[in-house]
């Protein structure tokens, strides 16, 4: 069993530690709205003041996405070793420092510099390392506080999305990023670097590790099928959500739906992920975290399934966003339980980034490969069973992972 840091039981038993998590919640909705959603309504209004292609623009979000996979290793070592505290706070008062610069840029080099950064930012501040710190913390029930976490985090793109868009109208694109600094500043900062009180790992040996000796956590892993399964298993998952979502415009234009009918079917996927997230809430302790991940990776290829074969079909569209949103909401915190439930807790951060690694890379690269795939046959059909595929892929990897969960590693 993993335990609470000595100097943080104190704080911790006051209100059962739900104050930290609801402080730590609401800093995943700021993060995951500043940081990730609020780019796109940038491009238009920089493409048309700095003259940038949108090419360019979109580069430098590739270039971050990349940047946080590949550092998201490093970061999750370090947490194990020391905890979220600091690296969470760094990363808050970096993004502050980044969104100000990006606020009076003027050179796409400079831009891209500043995206790497942001990309370190998503690595240190994410639900990556705050799942760690979760289940380090709370190891009794940390299932139960990820998902109330990630419940609240799901807003994040429907409070931020129109937030910025707000800002950006009435103080012009380069004043709406000092609102971007000053959020991260004013209040995710504080939350890290006064309320979590996770200094260092304070984890005490496990099961796995007494009986793999010195060993570590990650050596392991890596000898562990259930690893390999999860990384099949969340590569593909990120590669298959990254393509669809950078062309379900491109793609129900081809279609001959109205952009109004577009937008609509995606709004639906939103709110289809936090009532996954509540349905998991309230019945997912009746299942284990194996059941729970067997079902919803299968939900992805039936929600593609119905854009294949009915692809002129209004309800079908309005059924997949129903069904892909819920299943990506749960997904979510498959993905923050997966190693802990069918591994082991213990150097949970390190291994968790080891995974987080392909796994962005994939991430960054689909929506270019599916743009490819749609050059070389003329429309989206083929690139739907594209899709379906790594879907199929994907659940396979689950399985066969939940399945060697109980396997001794080699």
């Amino acid at each position: 069993m993993v335990a609470a840091a000595p100097h943080s039981e104190t704080f911790l038993k006051a209100g059962n530690g739900w104050p930290l998590v609801g402080a730590l919640s609401f800093a995943q909705l700021v993060s995951w709205g500043s940081i990730y959603y609020a780019f796109s309504l940038f491009v238009v209004p920089m493409e048309a003041d700095l003259g940038w292609s949108r090419t360019s623009l979109n580069g430098a979000l590739s270039l971050g996405l990349l940047t946080a996979g590949l550092v998201a290793y490093p970061v999750g070592k370090l947490i194990d070793a020391r905890g979220g505290r600091l690296l969470m706070s760094i990363g808050s008062l970096l993004a502050s420092l980044l969104f100000v610069a990006w606020a009076y840029v003027e050179h796409v080099a400079a831009f891209y510099v500043i995206w790497f950064g942001l990309g370190v930012c998503m690595a240190l501040t994410l639900y990556e390392p705050v799942f760690v710190v979760l289940t380090r913390l709370f190891p009794e029930n940390y299932r139960f506080r990820i998902t109330m976490l990630t419940l609240v985090g799901g807003f994040a793109s429907t409070a931020f999305i129109p937030l910025t868009a707000w800002w950006i109208e009435a103080l012009g694109w380069r004043d709406a990023l000092l609102a971007l600094a000053a959020c991260n500043l004013l209040y995710c900062l504080p939350v890290h670097a006064l309320m979590l009180r996770d200094k260092a790992g304070g984890a005490v040996a496990t099961e796995a590790s007494v009986v793999a000796g010195a060993d570590s956590p990650m050596r392991r892993a890596l000898r562990h099928p259930v690893f390999w399964g999860l990384v099949v298993c969340f590569t593909f998952y990120y590669a298959t959500f990254s393509a669809l979502t950078f062309h379900f415009i491109p793609m129900f234009d081809e279609r001959g739906f109205s952009l109004s009918l577009a937008v609509g079917v995606i709004a639906v996927i939103g709110p289809a992920q936090v009532a996954g997230r509540i349905i998991l809430l309230l019945f997912g302790r009746k299942l284990t975290a194996a059941t729970t991940g067997r079902i919803i990776v299968l939900m992805f290829p039936v929600s593609v399934a119905l854009l294949v074969l009915f692809p002129d079909s209004v309800a079908a569209l309005f059924a997949f966003a129903t069904i892909y949103g819920c299943a990506n909401g749960i997904m979510t915190i498959v993905r923050g339980t997966a190693v802990p439930d069918l591994l082991w807790r213990e150097g949970y951060g390190a291994i968790s980034g080891a995974l987080t690694l392909p796994a962005n890379i994939a991430k960054a690269l689909a929506p270019s490969i599916a743009a490819f795939v749609w050059a070389f046959f003329g429309n989206y059909g083929p690139v739907l069973w594209v899709v379906m595929a790594g879907a199929l892929v994907s659940a396979a990897g689950f399985w066969f992972a939940a399945s060697k969960s109980k396997t001794p590693a080699g």
